[in-house]
Formats: C-alpha cells, structure tokens, sequence
C-alpha cells in the first residue's frame, strides 16, 4: 500500500469511528449499522464501477451525519458537518466539495422531484442508501422511523400522496403503509447504476409480498 494510500486508509477509519460514535444508540433506522451497511453497499457496487474509492467511501460513511428528517427539515446541516469534519482531518478540498455534494443530494425528496447525482460516486451512495430502504430491512426501518414518529401504521382513510415538491415531502406525516406507496416501490426504476438495479430487483419483491400478506390480513374481516 502507498504512502498516500495509508493515509486515506487513516482517514475513512477516523471517519468511520467518529460517524459511529455520532449516530450510536438511534432507534429511528439512521442508526450507525444503516450507515455501515450504506458503506458496505457502497464498496460492493464500486467494485463493478471504475468511481473514487475515496470518495465513495467518505460519502457512503457521512451521507447521513446530519440528516434533514432531525434537524427541522434543514438540508445544509449535512453537507456543513461532513465538510467541517474532513476539514479538520486535513481533507483536500476538491474531495471534501466532492462528498459534500453527494452528501447535500443523495437523499429522496418527494415522486415528483427529480434527484439526479452529477457524478459516478454519487450515483453509487446514493444507490446503496436507498437499497437499504427497501427489501427486509427497508420494511423494518419503515416502521422504525414511523414509530419514533408517533405515525399510525396504517390508516385506510388516510391515502398515499404521491408529493410534488421536497418541502411537501418534508411536511409529511402519514402512516408508515403510506410511504411505502410514496417513496419506496418507486425506487427499484430509480437506481443509477447496473449493479444497483440488479440488487433492487430482489428486494423490490420483497415489497411488493409484504404489501400483498399486509393488506390481506388487514382485510380480513371483510373476507
């Protein structure tokens, strides 16, 4: 290993430990194993794509260490946090305007918005962020975060809203079944890379089963 990888080595490791002991102990699934497994998602679809393992890196490990959802719909908290921490570690500054770019996009904002990620690495976390939204652990996180929220698990007289803009999207307070239908079945159509697509299709089914078992037991009575 090169000198100058060694160093990035030292730095993704101080990065990583400092986002674990930052998002340690939440219960909403933006806990710090969501970020591991953003970073790991991250590393495996980099592997099939020639992007900046670096970057890639640092932008999968800091892409949630401020989010908006916790800071009063605030998006520049984010991007202020990672470039203050990578400027303390002595990052150059076209890497640390690089991630916080990624940092400052990656994240959902409603059907209607457009989100397109302006480069390679981008378009990687921001893949692995959302495969961790749906499959298995995508339906667990759901109801995680709707129930730190106080959100009802479902309400059938109260229906999805597809939003036309982020600040719709922030403002919204409905019951978890609901955003499964606001966000998380149209994520499989809106991964960026080949690798990421293959891996949403599995999970994307998996979806699609839990809804189907959901709502026949729901409807039960009425069988």
């Amino acid at each position: 290993m090169s000198e100058r990888c060694e160093a990035q080595q030292e730095i993704i490791d101080r990065t990583a430990e400092f986002v674990r002991n930052q998002m340690a102990g939440d219960s909403s699934g933006h806990d710090w194993w969501h970020v591991w497994r953003v970073w790991q998602n991250s590393l495996f679809i980099s592997r099939h794509e020639n992007a900046d393992r670096f970057v890639t890196e640092l932008a999968a490990l800091l892409h949630d260490i401020a989010d908006w959802k916790f800071h009063d719909g605030d998006e520049s908290v984010g991007p202020g946090a990672a470039r203050a921490w990578l400027t303390d570690q002595n990052v150059d500054d076209t890497v640390i305007n690089h991630v916080c770019e990624i940092v400052a996009t990656v994240s959902f904002k409603g059907a209607g918005v457009e989100t397109p990620m302006q480069t390679l690495e981008g378009m990687i976390v921001q893949d692995a962020d959302r495969l961790e939204a749906i499959g298995a652990i995508g339906i667990a996180r759901c109801f995680a975060f709707g129930g730190a929220r106080g959100r009802l698990m479902h309400d059938p007289e109260d229906p999805p809203e597809l939003h036309d803009s982020f600040e719709d999207y922030k403002k919204k307070s409905g019951p978890s079944i609901n955003h499964f239908y606001e966000k998380l079945l149209l994520l499989k159509d809106r991964m960026n890379t080949t690798t990421g697509r293959q891996l949403a299709v599995q999970r994307h089914e998996v979806l699609e089963a839990f809804l189907t078992q959901f709502h026949a037991e729901w409807n039960i009575a009425q069988a």
